[in-house]
């Protein structure tokens, strides 16, 4: 019997916390025990099976090493499940100091600074002591490969959505056009440039934009709405409790990030029906199609974007090409029945 084990660093909103509590929601095998840790936060409140659930402190990184070696004995854990590189470190700490026999499963969510600082060791790392890792698209699995990661141990699999409960919404006429972006207010989300679009939209009175997310960055994107006088054309909404209903709300969704693996907005737009407009980064091309599934763009230009959205504002069988395209590419390939079953598949091999 396997006994797994799923860590991430703390439950706040975020892509690798939301798929940690999809893990933790939907992994279930009459042979398999699951268990999870983490420090708490804004997410704790998803995690369902509670009684299995292990408590982190944020900064008290012996006392976590501690906590976890000793649960790791008791409870038999044969499988560890990273969701971070500190988690990895953690992992590899753990196996050390029990001196188990345990498989160390690895996604790799986000761009480390391990792996640009010092990618010579990155490598070794995952060389040397994990056993699967997972990406969560072909572009993050290539990127690990030219690293010189044994093509052996890493596969992928991509996140998944509910689709269930990302359900395909008809959308309704509303009096205005509602443009939206929802992501952590953080310097590589690049809120910078969703203003700047903002800016160049700023006298079509019928389009309006949202804004869904909070983060460190939050007094900057106020500053620059105030400078470019915005005020009267983007709403600022903090973090959302319900991001389905925000997708639905808005008549196109946009990605403007610096960096990216594989955000889960991206499948979440789709399933809904919402079009997405996105920069062309990381795997984003492996689920928006251009023109066919969302809109892509190929570099992080406000001019580019001002021109697609008015295209798609002017265009209302492109927006209802793409909405039915993009809700079969997601129920195709990126459901989260299928990423479960291949998660379960990673741990049992």
């Amino acid at each position: 019997m396997n006994n797994v084990l799923l860590l991430t660093d703390k439950l706040i909103t975020g892509g690798a916390e939301m798929y940690f509590c999809k893990l933790e929601n939907h992994l279930k095998d009459e042979k398999m025990a699951f268990y999870s840790a983490a420090a708490t936060g804004e997410l704790y409140n998803q995690i369902q099976n509670k009684h299995h659930f292990i408590p982190l402190s944020l900064k008290n990184h012996m006392a976590n090493l501690y906590t976890l070696s000793k649960e790791v004995t008791q409870k038999n854990i044969t499988v560890i499940h990273a969701n971070s590189l500190r988690m990895l470190l953690y992992s590899i700490t753990i196996k050390k100091i029990t001196r188990r026999q345990m498989k160390l499963v690895y996604t790799k969510h986000n761009v480390t600074i391990l792996e640009k600082k010092m990618p010579s060791l990155f490598k070794k790392v995952l060389n040397q002591h994990v056993d699967q890792i997972i990406a969560v698209s072909n572009f993050e699995k290539e990127n690990l490969l030219q690293l010189g990661v044994k093509n052996e141990i890493t596969r992928t699999i991509y996140n998944g959505v509910d689709i269930d409960h990302f359900s395909f919404h008809q959308q309704k006429p509303k009096e205005t056009f509602n443009v939206g972006i929802l992501a952590r207010l953080s310097k590589e989300k690049n809120h910078e440039l969703f203003l700047k679009i903002v800016n160049e939209l700023k006298d079509e009175p019928k389009v309006m934009f949202f804004m869904a997310g909070e983060g460190p960055e939050r007094d900057s994107v106020e500053r620059i709405i105030s400078d470019l006088h915005l005020n009267h054309k983007v709403k600022l909404l903090g973090n959302t409790t319900n991001p389905y209903e925000f997708i639905c709300n808005m008549d196109i969704l946009l990605l403007t990030s610096l960096r990216e693996v594989f955000p889960m907005v991206v499948l979440e737009a789709l399933s809904t029906g919402t079009p997405m407009v996105s920069v062309d980064v990381g795997g984003i091309k492996e689920a928006v199609v251009d023109h066919e599934t969302g809109i892509l763009i190929s570099h992080h230009s406000e001019k580019e974007f001002a021109k697609k959205i008015k295209l798609l504002h002017d265009n209302e069988n492109l927006r209802q090409h793409l909405r039915v395209t993009g809700r079969q590419k997601v129920e195709k390939s990126f459901s989260l029945a299928s990423m479960i079953h291949s998660t379960l598949e990673t741990y049992q091999s």
